[in-house]
């Protein structure tokens, strides 16, 4: 397939080239100049990125960016065709994802919301799970697509749903590392060993896929980014204002969001969100690690 790639980030440069690995041709652009996907041509702007293309795919850091690239200066809509398909795999907010698609469908456009979880290694290896909102025989369309960057994807419902499921996947998240966190900082302040605490955790209930993943990161102390903290906090401020769009109330979640706040404040917001546990080290005066830290 002809496809346009707009954002070539931690996500969206193996994404792209694992698109070109699987044979399709691709255009791609990203919002700052310099970044290229080897077998890809590099377009000047997204409406010059999209001309041509059967799908336009997004990849970008939020909302606004994302009408930015559709909607701004040299943006996709100028390209927009009769049969085009639209998908955006950024985490934006849903309301905003039913207004965008309501626009282009007026062009003869279906739009498709397909964020994922997974973080840069999934991205890198093809086995990202995508939460797809949109009309069923959009998604039957994209389905090779969705092959080539991941190993499954669920439609949750119609536009929008899927950037609903994915805020509801990531506010779980940032619970479950949260829990994690504290716990490690609890049992090292009382004497426990983090390395001698860990296998209890995972033989047991308290066991998830979020530990298994962040525990041998934060063992070494390593906070490189594989999904940002600055990201993570958007995703929860996203996720308390469609709460309050809905007059939901999220008690936990509201208070982990000031945690993220004080560690932004911290300088620690192009770290991976698992940085948020030095803040609560620094509360406690210890510090995790592990025996090779």
């Amino acid at each position: 397939m002809r496809v346009a790639f707009l954002g070539l980030g931690i996500m969206g440069r193996p994404m792209a080239a694992n698109l070109v690995k699987a044979g399709h041709e691709l255009s791609v652009w990203n919002r700052t100049p310099g970044k290229d996907v080897e077998g890809a041509r590099s377009a000047a702007s997204p409406a010059e990125a999209a001309a041509g293309a059967e799908v336009a795919w997004m990849c970008v850091s939020d909302t606004k960016a994302v009408e930015s690239v559709l909607f701004g200066q040299q943006g996709v809509e100028q390209s927009l065709t009769q049969g085009m398909l639209l998908v955006d795999s950024s985490t934006i907010s849903p309301s905003a994802t039913r207004k965008f698609g309501e626009r282009v469908r007026a062009k003869g456009v279906d739009y498709v919301d397909a964020p994922m979880t997974g973080s840069k290694a999934a991205a890198e290896s093809g086995t990202l799970i995508f939460m797809v909102g949109g009309e069923e025989a959009a998604i039957e369309k994209l389905k090779p697509l969705f092959a080539a960057m991941g190993k499954l994807f669920f439609r949750m419902g119609d536009t929008g749903k899927g950037q609903a499921a994915k805020l509801a996947m990531n506010l779980q998240i940032a619970l479950i590392y949260e829990g994690f966190a504290e716990a490690l900082t609890l049992a090292t302040k009382l004497g426990v060993n983090a390395e001698t605490l860990l296998p209890v955790v995972q033989a047991s209930m308290v066991h998830s896929g979020v530990v298994e993943y962040k525990a041998p990161f934060v063992l070494k102390r390593d906070f490189t980014p594989n999904f940002p903290l600055r990201l993570m906090h958007k995703d929860i401020q996203l996720a308390l204002e469609a709460a309050k769009e809905v007059r939901a109330k999220l008690p936990g979640l509201e208070t982990v969001e000031e945690i993220y706040e004080m560690a932004t404040e911290d300088g620690h917001g192009n770290l991976d969100y698992a940085a948020t546990l030095t803040l609560l080290e620094k509360w406690a005066g210890v510090e995790v690690k592990g025996a090779s830290a």
